[in-house]
């Protein structure tokens, strides 16, 4: 199996999943609840050494609105590192403005199942690096692989076999592909490590595997397992870890990482 290549920096990312303007967090992509302010949090993770911010609108879709343009613009006027912005993303113009407001790269999901012409779209007007394909993926018995492709929040599954919609959408011009596994999210029991190895292997593009974290020690294996970036919300919303606890147990596995620093 092909890892991450390991003269690169690992990237540790919060990830700020967004509802009505409050950061929320549940089990399963269900059951959301509280966990605060998206430009408090996100200031803190940049002050904790944090690589990227990610935010995905989480009900956009679902509601069929545009995303949240107020809380990128206050958060890239206090937090210096890329901003990747998801949820709710249909078109170029949409892209135009998130990047107005401030993200330098771009979750698109249901938008880009339903017209994957978008990915190329986006690609060719922003850059492919611009273009974060986000899988909401879900183990499954229909499709080859044993995964599929979800979409409006891991409400709605499709038809799509997860491995050979990454693949498309690389070749369509993607550059980076944030795998959301839907069995692991929330559960705190670990990344999933098959998904995120099976990803790697149909990928030129980095991988980012997000879902499942529960402690420090269930980072390192991800990276072993192909990623080149760990994605993780409600172990950093509750402070049982902190950005800098993670990136020094990677650091003790051997694992490159950027240095934490402390930001005034």
């Amino acid at each position: 199996m092909t890892s991450a290549d390991p003269t690169l920096a690992v990237r540790v990312i919060p990830c700020l999943d967004v509802a009505a303007g409050r950061v929320v967090k549940g089990v399963n992509f269900l059951d959301l609840r509280d966990a605060g302010d998206p430009v408090e949090l996100a200031r803190t993770y940049y002050e904790q050494g944090a690589d990227e911010i990610t935010f995905l609108d989480v009900t956009a879709t679902v509601d069929e609105r545009a995303t949240m343009y107020e809380v990128v613009r206050a958060t890239a006027e206090q937090v210096f590192i890329p901003l990747t912005v998801g949820g709710g993303v249909r078109s170029t113009d949409d892209v135009a403005r998130l990047q107005a407001a401030g993200a330098d790269k771009i979750g698109i999901n249901s938008a880009a199942i339903g017209r994957p012409d978008l990915v190329g779209e986006i690609a060719d007007r922003f850059g492919a690096q611009a273009v974060v394909l986000s899988l909401d993926v879900k183990r499954s018995t229909r499709t080859p692989s044993g995964f599929v492709v979800t979409t409006h929040g891991g409400r709605t599954e499709t038809d799509l076999d997860a491995l050979e919609w990454a693949r498309e959408a690389v070749e369509r011009g993607a550059g980076e592909l944030l795998v959301n596994s839907i069995d692991a999210d929330g559960t705190r029991e670990g990344f999933d490590l098959e998904l995120v190895g099976l990803m790697r292997g149909v990928s030129r593009v980095p991988v980012v595997a997000s879902g499942g974290a529960g402690s420090v020690e269930h980072f390192a294996p991800a990276i072993e397992a192909g990623a080149d970036a760990v994605l993780a919300a409600s172990v950093f919303h509750t402070g049982q870890l902190t950005v800098d606890d993670v990136k020094r147990e990677l650091a003790a596995s051997g694992i490159l990482v950027r240095r934490s620093q402390e930001h005034s």
